[in-house]
């Protein structure tokens, strides 16, 4: 019997016997398993797991329900692909009216909106009502609201096709829900549960900072922060237990009655220091604590109006999260953005600012969930292949560690892939001789204790961050994963069969200090000199004292992370330290290079290192060094993304960087990953990978090409001299005004100009900008170039002398030695050897401007953008010129092997644009015409000819009207084009394998 006849009998049924389904004679879970169960199974899912899978990959969790002041605090139904949740589904009885119940609609949207789900299922087998859970969820919404969908049971059988091919297994499997989401999605009214709930939080910062700040005096900066978001912290963490059951509901709600509201909830801060022996909670000296009790926060004052506003908007029906369903992972990406921001005190006052470390790095950027599961898999996965838990199996003594922690993402991932690993392993190995490790929660469906969710956390995983709040965060997060799937009852039993509290303290395993600066910073200084807010901010930590044991056994197993992107104008107090002590060092490396090699140093023989950090170093002068010191390592793989954006709302250019501390190899694996339209990056790049040579890594810099390319551009350069040679190092840079908005002028300016005073044609030059410049096409500069170079007497240009006269405040170099701090902002030009109205440059070879040359932008997206100039166009400083009249080397850089050779040389940058640098561009191989031979200098005449034809097509195209003229010069182009390309793989005696590749890069 098909599906559908199935889907019809089941329909049947149920409008056989709808009368006494509406009539409550049926509850939920009989609707359930007689209903909603077979029709879900009909769409292909493991509804009962039938297959047997392990907690971490099952089909569809059924939630336990735990009725909490009238609600119901999990969804009844998550459904997931590869443990990934896709969406959940919440079932009602048939006598509730899904297209009236506002309660339902609001309830479902909240669970999908908090777990950051696109959509969710509203059902009670008689209607089918989908929402799109992107769109904050209001009390006061209408229970229509963002609802997409809309089915009635009788309309199942007609619109089975149509709900398969979203809700289906194979659907979800194949990307169809994901697709249809797309469609779906509307900016209106959208705030994503991270955005909003940092929205809020960043609020109660605000309000409990001034409030702190005006009730408590004497406070320091430091005490205020930390007093600030120990007391949100702790907040959260009971609000979120309970939400899952661990704590009794509305506790901090009920604070609201009555007076004296901080002195209760630090009661209830104590109490929670018995059951969680957290460092969390932690107010009383107690033996082997690692960190000192807070004696602080108890002692502080509070207004009962700001707890109340707070307390007010995390409970039903005004606050729209509900936290039994709110990802961990979220909460990191919500304080990494949290972490951003400092409380500074000014006056009696105190005031929130961002950090002038991530202000000038543009801002906090939360590393996405697949680059963390890949780093993890590869790394702790590898390690963990074929061993199994125990002592016998070797995976006790495996030391984790994250030097520059951040908010804990990757030690999230981490520990949540040992706790699975583990729990696997147990259940593989027999339950029942694990009674001690698992417990179940259901038939074949096992959990660890918390008491060996502790276990695990405290032996494996470990931390360093300068920031102190940073290492709050990694321990609040890392001590809710530790709950995660536990009730009140559940640790209520593990406490009575373990006599010990819940929670572990993280103190030895989280610690705060600077990773790569050690106490030797401080040699050869007074220590007197430094202020106690000096040596705070340097924070320096000694590795060999901090993680005594670790370091003595050899060091970390694993080292994985993401470390901060701090631009190297912001290192100058540390550069004479990190270059007496780092061998990646550079005068104008960032930050990212030293935490490398300080966390490569920190492996054990045999370990395994994993970072995600920018790609600029495989090719910048920078990163010379770098390249130089990684060549020497065991690297085992590069994921370069090129210019693709992995981070949201930053411009970045990244790589994933895995190295082990063995010998060094002849291969490693790479992959160039060309989009992030993918459903699990491991696959993605095991079906797009290739093996590099490590001697094909020239320090000049790195070209990452599959074996076939790098043939390729090898027999290129064996071939060709370098064009630098080849134009004797002729090659100059555009011409910088220093002010463009006084210099570059448009045609009417222009006009204007040269009417008030003739003479002025003598300085004004046509101006070419980058967008000018397109390979072959004709140029048509639309600016012009005041070109007051040195020497020029401006009283003779009076016209351009009042023009410029209006730019005069801002054209003036700054002098040399001007303080800023005692003076203020200099409104002007960079120092320099010139008059307030001559261009910036000191430009010696403006002559060769006026010559026939070709010409480049500096940044393009054709990688070949050359043209051809015999006009005697000026250019900006971010285009590039040759000076020579040589239509046989211009042929050659149009080409498609040099457009291949400088694919594999030059950076991308974001919207998949090249930077055409000097340095690049002066290595492209030039096949030299013998002219002594007739068939050399047949070709070379031959390439004359195709160009100088190429040139006129342009020229031509460029000038016509009508529309059937423009497509036949176009064809014409093309034919043309390709003759040269044609001439192009002879002169370089290409191979058709070899062609065929040029050609299938150049699509």
């Amino acid at each position: 019997m098909s599906s559908l006849d199935k889907l019809k009998k089941l329909v049947s049924r149920f409008d056989d016997n709808r009368d006494a389904y509406l009539s409550g004679q049926y509850n939920e879970t009989q609707v359930r398993r007689e209903f909603i169960d077979p029709f879900f199974k009909l769409l292909g899912w493991d509804i009962d797991n039938e297959q047997g899978y392990a907690e971490a990959y099952k089909d569809v969790i059924h939630e336990d329900s735990i009725k909490i002041g009238g609600a119901t605090k999990a969804p009844d139904y998550c459904f997931r692909i590869g443990g990934t949740r896709k969406f959940f589904l919440e079932a009602k009885r048939p006598s509730v009216n899904l297209k009236e119940d506002i309660s339902a609609s609001y309830q479902l949207r909240r669970y999908g909106w908090s777990a950051k789900l696109p959509l969710s299922i509203l059902t009670n087998f008689e209607g089918f009502a989908v929402y799109d859970c992107r769109i904050k969820p209001a009390q006061t919404d209408k229970v229509a609201k963002s609802r997409i969908q809309y089915f009635q049971y009788t309309d199942y059988p007609e619109k089975w096709d149509e709900i398969a091919s979203i809700y289906s297994r194979e659907a979800v499997l194949k990307g169809s829900f994901d697709k249809f989401v797309e469609t779906t999605k509307t900016k209106k009214g959208t705030a994503e549960v991270d955005s909003a709930f940092l929205a809020d939080i960043e609020n109660w910062r605000e309000a409990l900072a001034r409030n702190l700040s005006l009730r408590n005096s004497g406070l320091t900066s430091r005490q205020l922060n930390f007093s600030v978001q120990a007391l949100i912290d702790r907040i959260i963490f009971l609000r979120m237990c309970e939400d899952r059951g661990i704590e009794t509901y509305g506790r901090l709600q009920a604070l609201q009655n009555g007076t004296q509201i901080y002195s209760r909830l630090i009661r209830l801060f104590r109490e929670a220091d018995d059951r969680y022996n957290s460092g969390l909670f932690h107010f009383n000296e107690e033996k082997d604590r690692a960190t000192p009790p807070d004696d602080l926060t108890p002692s502080l004052t509070v207004d009962d109006k700001i707890l109340k506003e707070i307390f007010k908007n995390l409970y039903y029906p005004d606050s729209p999260y509900e936290f039994s369903v709110l990802p961990t992972e979220i909460l990191g990406e919500v304080y990494e953005q949290f972490l951003g921001k400092v409380i500074r005190i000014k006056g009696r006052s105190a005031v929130v600012e961002e950090k002038p470390e991530v202000k000038k790095a543009g801002g906090v950027y939360y590393t996405p969930r697949y680059i963390v599961d890949y780093i993890v898999q590869n790394t702790v996965g590898e390690l963990l292949q074929g061993k199994k838990p125990g002592k016998r199996g070797g995976v006790d003594k495996i030391k984790i560690l994250d030097p520059a922690c951040g908010s804990g993402s990757f030690l999230l991932g981490a520990y949540q892939y040992l706790l699975d690993w583990y729990r696997d392993g147990y259940v593989k190995a027999g339950p029942e001789k694990h009674k001690k490790l698992l417990y179940p929660m259901r038939k074949n469906d096992w959990r660890l204790t918390t008491d060996e969710r502790k276990r695990i956390l405290l032996t494996h995983i470990h931390g360093v961050d300068i920031d102190p709040q940073a290492v709050e965060v990694t321990k609040l997060s890392l001590l809710l994963k530790v709950l995660e799937g536990e009730s009140g009852e559940t640790l209520r039993r593990q406490k009575e069969m373990f006599k010990k509290r819940a929670l572990p303290d993280l103190g030895g395993n989280i610690k705060c200090g600077n990773s790569l600066i050690g106490p030797d910073f401080y040699q050869g200084q007074q220590m007197s000199l430094l202020d106690e807010e000096e040596q705070y901010r340097i924070n320096a930590f000694d590795w060999q004292t901090e993680f005594k044991d670790i370091i003595q056994s050899g060091g970390f197993d694993v080292v994985i992370g993401n470390p901060p992107y701090v631009r190297q104008e912001t290192l100058g107090e540390f550069k004479d330290y990190f270059q007496k002590h780092y061998k990646v060092y550079h005068g104008v490396a960032d930050l990212y290079s030293y935490f490398i090699e300080r966390g490569f140093s920190l492996l054990k023989p045999a370990g395994l290192f994993s970072y995600i950090v920018g790609n600029k170093w495989m090719r910048a002068n920078y990163g010379a060094p770098l390249r130089r010191w990684m060549k020497q390592q065991c690297i085992e793989e590069i994921i370069d993304f090129g210019d693709l954006q992995v981070f949201q709302k930053a411009t970045t250019y990244t790589c994933i960087l895995r190295i082990s501390d063995g010998s060094s190899k002849r291969k490693f694996r790479c992959s160039k990953v060309q989009h992030l339209d993918f459903l699990d990056l491991k696959s993605h790049v095991q079906k797009n990978h290739f093996q590099i040579n490590r001697s094909q890594l020239e320090d000049s810099g790195w070209s990452l090409a599959d074996s076939k390319t790098q043939n390729l551009l090898n027999r290129l350069k064996s071939i060709g001299t370098p064009l630098g040679d080849y134009v004797d190092r002729q090659i100059f840079y555009g011409i910088k005004t220093g002010l463009n908005e006084a210099f570059v002028i448009d045609a009417e300016t222009r006009s204007r100009l040269i009417a008030e005073e003739p003479q002025s044609a003598d300085l004004i030059k046509s101006f070419l900008v980058g967008k000018d410049i397109k390979r072959y096409q004709l140029l048509q500069p639309k600016n012009y170039l005041i070109f007051t170079r040195r020497g020029v007497d401006l009283n003779n240009y009076a016209a351009i002398k009042n023009h410029l006269t209006k730019f005069k405040k801002n054209l003036t170099p700054k002098p040399k030695g001007y303080d800023e701090q005692k003076n203020g902002k200099w409104e002007g030009r960079k120092p320099g050897n010139y008059k307030w109205y001559e261009i910036q440059d000191t430009v010696d070879y403006y002559e060769e401007f006026e010559k026939p040359k070709i010409i480049w932008p500096g940044i393009s997206e054709e990688v070949n953008a050359f043209s051809f100039d015999l006009n005697n166009f000026y250019g900006n400083d971010n285009n590039q010129i040759i000076v020579a009249k040589d239509l046989y080397l211009f042929g050659l850089l149009c080409s498609n092997v040099v457009k291949i050779f400088l694919q594999n040389k030059c950076d991308k940058v974001q919207g998949g644009f090249y930077r055409l640098k000097i340095i690049y561009i002066e290595k492209i191989p030039i096949r030299v015409i013998d002219f002594s031979n007739p068939e050399e200098k047949k070709l070379h005449d031959r390439m004359v000819e195709l160009v100088e034809r190429m040139l006129e097509l342009n020229k031509n195209l460029a000038e016509a009207k009508a529309a059937q003229d423009k497509t036949h010069l176009q064809r014409q182009i093309e034919t043309t084009d390709d003759k040269i390309d044609r001439l192009v793989y002879d002169l370089y005696d290409l191979n058709e394998e070899e062609i065929a590749l040029v050609e299938k890069a150049n699509g």
